[in-house]
């Protein structure tokens, strides 16, 4: 919906319009300068790598996977997990290829997909903790399989992934996670 409110603006506006769909967003600045600070209330919301943090942190006891049923090689869903780094890069070629009254719509991904089971054993090795995990039963309405197709923006604004190693990733994330037990509260 909010894409097609775009697209009817852009038609009267003149605007260059770049819109950017993500898939599953991780990791850090690697310079140490951002990283993820997920807001407590939020927890329970299904950010995958705020919770592996937590638990790493011993903030809540584990992680909760929910569904082990899917047709998939270990039964947890398939995701396509973002480097925020690759992420602000993309948003560069994006303004740098923005023209008026043109408007661009790519995936940003790797095109790859990981089990939710390789995410979490890739956050066990990145952080050194044993993170307890709890299987529960699926979410209604879950597909087993998201991942990009980022052919496009290699195409037309030659952008590719560079972050793919989703324990590297990880390791970087979970450096700042330890340097800001308070996220960006420095009260």
């Amino acid at each position: 919906m909010a894409e097609d409110m775009i697209l009817d603006f852009s038609k009267s506006s003149g605007m260059a319009i770049m819109i950017l769909r993500y898939f599953n967003v991780i990791g850090s600045d690697p310079e140490g300068r951002l990283g993820e600070a997920p807001r407590p209330e939020l927890r329970d919301q299904g950010r995958i790598s705020g919770a592996c943090f937590d638990a790493a942190r011993g903030i809540i006891p584990g992680i909760k996977v929910k569904g082990t049923d899917y047709k998939t090689d270990d039964g947890t869903c398939i995701r396509d997990y973002i480097d925020v780094t690759d992420l602000v890069d993309a948003h560069v070629k994006a303004l740098q290829h923005a023209k008026p009254r043109i408007v661009g719509i790519y995936n940003v991904g790797t095109g790859t997909g990981r089990s939710v089971k390789e995410f979490v054993e890739a956050c066990k090795k990145a952080t050194g903790v044993d993170i307890k995990v709890e299987y529960l039963p699926r979410r209604p309405g879950d597909y087993a399989e998201v991942f990009s197709n980022p052919s496009k923006i290699r195409q037309e604004l030659n952008w590719t992934a560079r972050y793919t190693n989703l324990e590297e990733s990880l390791q970087i994330a979970w450096k700042w996670q330890k340097a800001h037990h308070r996220g960006y509260d420095s009260s």
